[in-house]
């Protein structure tokens, strides 16, 4: 069995790339609007991550957890922050 994930709906992928990016910077990272997922490198760079382009099977899971986490958490506060703002106009 692979531990590659798979996208569920690989339409999504630009989107939520554009979202990150758009949640990032809005944090106050540089991102590139044509490349935006490449925030976590920055992201790496101030948690003093050696985070590569490829494969990166020498970060620990804790590292990766210090790279991923906060532009995750950055996106799910922002959505629950659209949501609410949904809700409350209903």
């Amino acid at each position: 069995m692979s531990n590659r994930r798979k996208t569920l709906v690989p339409e999504a992928r630009n989107a939520l790339d554009n979202f990150k990016g758009k949640v990032m910077k809005e944090k106050g990272y540089q991102v590139d609007q044509r490349e935006p997922n490449n925030v976590k490198f920055e992201v790496a760079k101030e948690q003093g991550i050696p985070l590569n382009k490829g494969y990166n099977g020498h970060l620990t899971s804790e590292q990766a957890g210090k790279v991923g986490g906060p532009i995750g958490g950055n996106m799910v506060k922002e959505m629950i922050r659209m949501a609410q703002e949904q809700l409350s106009k209903k």
